[in-house]
């Protein structure tokens, strides 16, 4: 080796080092930038929380007397005891305080803690939309990816073109379609499930589980019909968008079977869009669907919050919007930070 080359391998040896520390830096520097935006917009959510509502139309106290002849006294007595005759200023800075802690008040209507009517209805959304979740995640990502392989096929253009129509109808609509045919029954289709509802009572042990199971039929067939075709769509286009590369060319010049091209290769490293959409919907799977809960009757967050929102009851409207909006920034944080994960290059 000649006295020449020895400083230019110094300096590649300085260079390489210098980039292993830039990349050893980069992700705690992303992490930190993202936690702190999370932060920042949980921050924004409590904020809007509580000035949004209040714009709503209606004495919450008046309703809460359901039209009955209440004196001025009694009023004052109701408005003094959930707070609402402090100033404006002052509600807001016990909601902030109280909110940080956990504490989102007491409903109107149930003269109950925000939290434990959250507590009490999330498992029934998370039932719901969890079911529904894991089955249109899976369908939209099979036929995306199916569809994807075989663009321009009979299969592809089935796929996308009812993919587009059920994403376009609206979810109430079909909830109430499904209703009209499948459980009241048209024609010579008989009535097979039950209108709505979580469960029909006095079922105990496995008869309560398939009763549950059988009146989740109908809003979880609404929520996959409705939902699967955002996922095939998204999971096409990024497949699409890969498929052009030169790594897949060489993957088949070797003799790779196409089927194994595709699982191997060509999905996984289209899987970025996918990934932000399916966390995504997982915010959304805690926030609960509140059209199709309504139509259904289905004892969840959704439901909650349309009940709420008719009073108004201020603090349950406040405590299920944070809890809505919370679920989808920690969701989307989350798969901000698996990306550099999946492909490195996004913490630089």
């Amino acid at each position: 080796m000649t006295a020449d080359a020895t400083p230019a391998l110094v300096e590649d040896k300085h260079t390489a080092a210098g980039r292993r520390v830039r990349k050893s830096s980069a992700y705690p520097r992303y992490l930190a930038g993202k936690l702190a935006g999370a932060a920042v917009s949980l921050l924004a959510v409590l904020v809007t929380s509580f000035f949004l509502f209040r714009l709503i139309p209606g004495d919450p106290v008046k309703t809460m007397t359901g039209g009955r002849q209440v004196s001025a006294e009694q009023l004052a007595a109701y408005r003094e005891e959930f707070g609402l005759d402090l100033p404006l200023w002052r509600q807001f800075t016990d909601y902030c305080g109280k909110a940080l802690t956990g504490d989102f008040g007491t409903s109107y209507q149930f003269r109950a803690p925000v939290v434990d009517k959250i507590t009490e209805a999330l498992p029934n959304t998370l039932l719901l939309t969890g079911t529904a979740f894991v089955l249109y995640t899976a369908l939209g990502i099979f036929l995306g990816t199916r569809s994807a392989w075989r663009r321009g096929g009979l299969g592809d253009r089935i796929n996308t073109g009812l993919a587009l129509t059920l994403y376009s109808i609206p979810s109430f609509w079909l909830g109430l379609l499904l209703i009209i045919v499948l459980a009241v029954g048209v024609g010579p289709v008989p009535g097979m499930f039950p209108t709505g509802g979580m469960e029909s009572g006095g079922e105990e042990g496995l008869a309560y589980v398939l009763d549950v199971a059988h009146h989740l039929v109908l809003p979880v067939v609404t929520l996959v019909a409705v939902e699967y075709g955002q996922t095939l769509l998204v999971t096409r286009s990024a497949l699409l968008d890969e498929m052009g590369s030169d790594y897949l060319t060489t993957a088949r010049a070797k003799g790779l079977r196409d089927d194994l091209v595709r699982r191997r290769h060509a999905v996984p490293n289209a899987l970025l869009p996918t990934v932000t959409l399916i966390f995504i919907n997982l915010g959304r799977t805690v926030a609960g669907v509140i059209l199709v809960e309504t139509v259904f009757s289905w004892p969840g967050l959704g439901g909650l919050f349309y009940q709420a929102l008719s009073v108004p009851d201020l603090p349950l409207v406040q405590g299920l919007f944070f809890v809505f909006a919370a679920a989808v920034i920690v969701m989307n944080t989350l798969a901000d930070l698996v990306y550099p994960l999946l492909d490195p290059r996004v913490a630089r």
